[in-house]
């Protein structure tokens, strides 16, 4: 009952109420973001979703216009240099991640889900075994199971194991553990900065 309606149920009511009362906050960030340097307020992403099918993930803009593919990539440390100074503000507080409760009320993810990867890293869904896509059948979160085991210092390997012990385990109160252990990550700062390249070729 609850992973099959009341978790979407849920998760289009609480992503209503929070952007109907966090909208001055947002409008103050994207303001933020346009003014500290040149280019749109919003970043948007590719990603692999429900089903493994690619969908326009929505943040607030936190490097430089182009800075994806330069520099290290996809990783990005704690003086990247492609961070604005708004950026560095915004991803220490996780309010980049505000526009995705877009995301969520469009039904493209999930306040509680595995979060989903570029569409080519940590590599294409045609590279996923059978087991690994088993993540893909939970709409992608916010937050999730891996981000509270370690958050951006995990190996890809063992993230996606991660994701699919939650996808065989979602039940209220993994959501409403996983919700409370978010807040203390996202207070305490802890492994929100990438620490080094967290995909083992030979794994």
């Amino acid at each position: 009952m609850y992973r099959r309606f009341l978790k979407r149920l849920l998760d289009f009511l609480i992503s209503l109420t929070a952007l109907l009362l966090l909208w001055p906050i947002i409008l103050i960030c994207m303001l933020a973001v346009r003014l500290s340097s040149p280019g749109p307020a919003i970043f948007r992403q590719r990603r692999l979703g429900f089903h493994g099918k690619e969908f326009i993930m929505l943040k607030l803009r936190t490097m430089k216009v182009n800075s994806e593919h330069t520099g290290s990539g996809v990783y990005s440390g704690k003086d990247d240099p492609r961070t604005t100074k708004v950026g560095r503000i915004l991803r220490k507080t996780s309010l980049d991640e505000l526009p995705q409760l877009i995301n969520i009320l469009r039904g493209d993810m999930a306040l509680i889900g595995p979060r989903p990867p570029l569409t080519y890293h940590p590599w294409p869904i045609d590279e996923y075994s059978p087991e690994q896509r088993r993540m893909f059948d939970a709409r992608p979160g916010i937050t999730g199971w891996a981000q509270t085991h370690g958050r951006k210092d995990v190996e890809w390997h063992k993230r996606i194991e991660m994701n699919v012990w939650y996808v065989d385990h979602i039940s209220f109160a993994l959501d409403f553990k996983i919700f409370f252990l978010t807040f203390a990550k996202v207070f305490s700062s802890a492994d929100n900065v990438n620490v080094g390249e967290t995909l083992k070729k030979d794994a």
